[in-house]
């Protein structure tokens, strides 16, 4: 035998979504300042492809000639600077809230020995950095010799 429930109450349902009670929770709770940034980490991605590495940093408002890389003592450094908004002067409108980050910024990622450090390029379009890492076709990393 099966049971049919029925409720005459209308479902009881808050005055305001609860995205939107949670979006206003977590908004309220990320730190915001009126003054730019000295510094920030940008978010990297690092892909694997059959023809090596490839490494992408997330670096909007940064111009080509503000970035730097450098290959250093088997790391491959890069560094720059993104100018914060102007806030001084007649026209410029005055900051009051500040959630992007600014400043100088550096990331290093160690290279394993099969990428061909002299192959290494960079290209900066649409505020991503795009470094190609291929691999070494010279460089053996792995052999089977057989016994005879």
């Amino acid at each position: 035998m099966s049971a049919l429930l029925y409720n005459s109450r209308p479902a009881v349902r808050p005055g305001r979504a609860f995205n939107s009670l949670l979006n206003e929770l977590l908004r309220d709770a990320q730190p915001t300042t009126p003054t730019p940034s000295t510094s920030f980490v940008p978010a990297a991605d690092i892909f694997e492809t059959a023809a090596g590495y490839e490494l992408h940093l997330a670096l909007p408002g940064v111009a080509k000639d503000a970035v730097t890389i450098d290959f250093q003592e088997g790391q491959l450094v890069v560094t720059g600077r993104r100018p914060a908004p102007a806030t001084e002067g007649d026209n410029v409108p005055q900051l009051r809230r500040v959630e992007t980050r600014f400043g100088e910024f550096r990331r290093a990622f160690r290279l394993p020995e099969t990428v061909n450090v002299k192959s290494i390029s960079a290209e900066l379009t649409d505020g991503l950095l795009r470094v190609t890492l291929p691999f070494d076709t010279e460089k053996v990393t792995k052999q089977h010799i057989e016994v005879r």
